[in-house]
């Protein structure tokens, strides 16, 4: 497996893994507990979610507050996404900066969010399947929204002419509220 500390949000890490294919198809390892722990990734994860979506679903931007802060291993499983990450600890000096990387089926690729991070993601193909390890459980007491749109953010997503977002996620705070809440 090779993993890239993203150059802006060094925190953020790229994982790509060694993809073993011939005319049967392929195999990889998502995920090696000791690989990912020699790379900086000690989270213990604890629970596996799985989504799926049409095209221009915009999920997020979610994240869960402290004790209850979940760190997380995206990929996506069949389609391709947009997945997106922000900068949320108050104390970082990367607060409120955001990065997004391409995840698809054919390129096998994962992404590590820390806890401190808000997360979402476009679908970009017809359908997408995505899952996600989380080092936390789903914890509805704790759970954030974050505003797709805040300008003070400023995300440059690909595509949204025909966007289909959740009444929750368009309700989301700026971060500005997050702050001062």
């Amino acid at each position: 497996m090779k993993f890239t500390p993203d150059p802006r949000l060094s925190d953020i890490i790229l994982i790509e893994p060694d993809v073993l294919s011939d005319n049967r198809g392929y195999f990889f390892e998502s995920y090696h507990r000791d690989k990912f722990t020699d790379a900086g990734i000690i989270d213990r994860f604890v629970q596996d979610n799985q989504s799926y979506s049409s095209k221009g679903t915009l999920r997020g931007l979610h994240l869960q507050r402290e004790p209850k802060g979940q760190a997380k291993c995206i990929r996506c499983l069949d389609g391709s996404i947009f997945d997106v990450a922000v900068d949320v600890r108050p104390a970082s000096a990367t607060f409120g900066l955001w990065t997004a990387y391409s995840l698809s089926a054919s390129n096998y690729q994962m992404l590590y969010i820390p806890s401190g991070f808000a997360h979402g993601f476009l679908v970009l193909s017809d359908t997408a399947t995505i899952q996600y390890k989380c080092s936390e459980t789903y914890s509805q007491a704790h759970e954030l929204c974050l505003r797709y749109d805040d300008p003070a953010v400023n995300i440059t997503w690909p595509d949204t002419s025909c966007l289909i977002v959740s009444e929750k996620d368009q309700q989301g705070l700026s971060l500005d509220a997050f702050m001062h809440p």
